[in-house]
């Protein structure tokens, strides 16, 4: 184990939940060694690929890009497919999402669903303790031990029917991430890597000999064919060291950028063994879009709830991810209902619940094979809808999709971001200074998936939020409401008055009321030094973990 350390912190222990699996079950000497050696073959690559991100950004904001990309002459005049689909894959109309949480999943394996998704990326805040104890909670859920009682409300969850649980996949972090409470020769560990290696190494045979499916995965924000391949590599390593035949893996991949967009034949190309489908990353897409244009006041986007999924730059998108995967004999996967229930209010609880229907039948009008949701009570109306339209597994076979027959996408189609009748408001900045500023405040104290006015808010959104404000106050734009100049100063003090409202009205503690300080401060640095960080996640990750004190020697955990 040269090389590589370790960071207990607070992981020693029992575990509370009364299954006898602990952080110790994962964090053995040999899945260790399982990441660790996947990591030293892989992170060069992974550096690599990121740094070629900004000049890739480059080339689609200059509207050079188009749909040939330079890897289409190794199938040139070859009629090629992606995997079969893989056991228990075939039905996907219903997927729902949420962090590796123990509630969460006996609540996703109950909500009668074809698939759930466990995600360690945008609905979660990556804490030691919320990374390691999702390894954990998964460990118990496909060893269908993953029942426990609440201690707090004195509630039991319980796995009603161990029969029909839902398909089980993990979406790791993404390629920007870092794990640092792991180091190999000196550098953090890619938290890509470690979610992967982790859950692959303890699970995969389990998945296969006892549920007859296999491990399958999400992949979250690529953006080109040669991240996807990096990816590849790494599931055929990984099968072979594991005496697991290549191609059991399947992976569904997140188009959630605009550069990945570009790229979805090359995506689907380099992962065709294990591919699984692709998926309409909706909130993450409109996030990329504002950042790849920042710097162009003519794409300047509206308000975030005029963006909607019908606007012109985002139904291209829609409609070429559905061609080419339904081209290519893989799933075309929607995008995530965000509304969750409203219970003391009857009538604004319809109105939302009928955007959902809405929404899914416009997904499953368009041609998707599926949809996502992020409240089980959302799962009754999305399959009422798809079970209407779509009576069959999934409509990869549909050569003429019987409601809606799109004409051809251009790549300008990607780009076209004129929105008539999109208004940016002084509402509009509140709102996102609000939603901004509850998010960040809430994944400082270690929670990924906040209910914020009657919708889920995840990174992704918070994203939209971040990025429109500024790009707001880069370009000076004015309100259609007021005709308020929006300048940094502006959005400032926004931010300002914004938080000392809030520290005020639901911050419950001293933790509470600092993070919502830490949050407000890297908001306003960063529009005051005009630094727009990739990702929102990365500086905050500076704040959320620092250097551990507490370093254990690995050879105690194992």
């Amino acid at each position: 184990m040269e090389g590589i350390e370790l960071f207990a912190g607070s992981l020693e222990g029992t575990s509370p939940y009364g299954s006898g699996t602990t952080p110790k079950t994962i964090l053995t000497k040999e899945a260790v060694a399982f990441a660790a050696g996947l990591q030293r073959k892989y992170n060069r690559r992974r550096e690599e690929l990121l740094a070629k991100r900004p000049a890739r950004r480059d080339l689609v904001a200059s509207g050079k890009a188009d749909f040939s990309s330079e890897i289409a002459k190794e199938w040139e005049g070859v009629d090629w497919k992606g995997a079969d689909i893989g056991p228990g894959l075939e039905d996907r109309r219903v997927e729902i999402t949420g962090p590796p949480e123990r509630k969460m999943i006996v609540n996703a394996l109950n909500s009668g669903v074809c698939t759930y998704m466990s995600d360690f990326e945008d609905s979660m805040s990556p804490t030691w303790n919320n990374v390691i104890w999702g390894q954990v909670h998964l460990y118990d859920a496909i060893r269908l031990k993953v029942d426990f009682n609440d201690e707090t409300s004195g509630k039991e969850y319980k796995v009603k029917d161990s029969e029909k649980i839902p398909v089980i996949l993990v979406r790791p972090r993404g390629w920007h991430m870092e794990e640092r409470h792991m180091t190999v020769d000196g550098k953090p560990m890619s938290a890509s890597i470690f979610d992967f290696a982790l859950y692959f190494y303890h699970n995969a045979h389990k998945l296969i000999n006892d549920r007859h499916w296999g491990p399958y995965f999400y992949l979250p924000k690529m953006e080109s064919h040669h991240e996807a391949k990096l990816w590849n590599d790494i599931f055929n390593d990984a099968q072979d060291q594991l005496n697991i035949p290549r191609g059991t893996i399947r992976a569904t991949v997140l188009i959630e950028t605009l550069s990945g967009a570009y790229d979805m034949e090359g995506i689907i190309y380099q992962l065709r063994d294990h591919m699984a489908g692709l998926n309409c990353g909706r909130w993450d897409y409109i996030f990329s879009t504002v950042k790849t244009f920042m710097n162009d006041p003519k794409h300047v986007l509206p308000d975030r709830a005029d963006v909607t999924m019908t606007v012109g730059f985002m139904s291209a998108y829609v409609h070429k991810l559905i061609e080419v995967c339904h081209r290519r004999g893989v799933h075309a996967m929607g995008g995530m209902a965000a509304q969750i229930p409203i219970k003391n209010d009857p009538e604004a609880n319809e109105l939302a619940m009928q955007k959902v229907r809405s929404d899914k039948e416009r997904e499953v009008k368009a041609g998707h094979d599926g949809t996502w949701v992020a409240h089980p009570a959302l799962a009754k109306i999305a399959f009422d809808v798809f079970n209407k339209y779509m009576p069959q597994p999934n409509q990869i076979g549909n050569d003429r999709r019987q409601y809606a027959t799109p004409s051809s996408v251009s790549s300008d189609d990607l780009i076209n971001t004129k929105i008539p009748d999109g208004r940016i408001t002084e509402q509009g900045l509140k709102t996102n200074v609000y939603i901004g500023l509850c998010y960040m405040q809430a994944w400082l104290c270690g929670s990924g998936c906040v209910p914020i006015n009657y919708l889920m808010e995840d990174a992704a959104t918070a994203e939209v939020s971040r990025s429109q404000v500024y790009q707001w106050a880069l370009h000076g734009v004015k309100t259609d409401d007021s005709n308020i100049t929006i300048t940094t100063d502006l959005v400032c003090g926004t931010i300002k008055s914004e938080a000392s409202r809030l520290k005020q009205e639901i911050c419950k503690s001293d933790a509470q009321k600092d993070a919502m300080d830490k949050a407000a401060g890297y908001w306003i640095n960063e529009l005051t030094n005009k630094s727009f960080n990739d990702f929102l996640t990365t500086p905050l990750y500076d704040v959320l973990v620092k250097t551990p004190t507490d370093k254990t020697d690995l050879l105690s955990l194992v």
